[in-house]
């Protein structure tokens, strides 16, 4: 079973960067699509970002243009980088294969002050 370990995550003022991790153990990280999901307290957990196996990324809307999701197959590992960050991206941030075939991680915290 693939484990999922976040981490890079924080309090930051608005308008501040912060650049999470994900590791996946096991083996074939470079054939699944990988993405980035958020919860807010009482909010269903959402997909942020995704990246292909191939390297082709989508965004939410919310996020374009200001996060960017990237992989290190050799690491098994991706990256979202979050740059002008806002309130509202305060939440638990989780990454997982997409479509999502693991158990969830424990997440990282995202904290944004006004």
């Amino acid at each position: 079973q693939v484990q999922l370990v976040e981490s890079g995550g924080g309090l930051v003022q608005a308008g501040g960067s912060l650049r999470l991790s994900c590791t996946a153990s096991g083996s074939r990280f470079s054939v699944y699509g990988m993405g980035w999901y958020r919860q807010a307290p009482g909010k269903q957990r959402d997909l942020v970002a995704r990246i292909f196996s191939q390297g082709a990324t989508n965004y939410a809307d919310s996020v374009k243009g200001r996060f960017t999701i990237s992989r290190d197959n050799a690491k098994n590992t991706v990256y979202l980088q979050m740059n002008s960050l806002k309130p509202e991206d305060t939440a638990v941030y989780y990454c997982n294969s997409y479509p999502t075939y693991w158990a969830w991680g424990q997440g990282t915290q995202v904290t944004v002050s006004s």
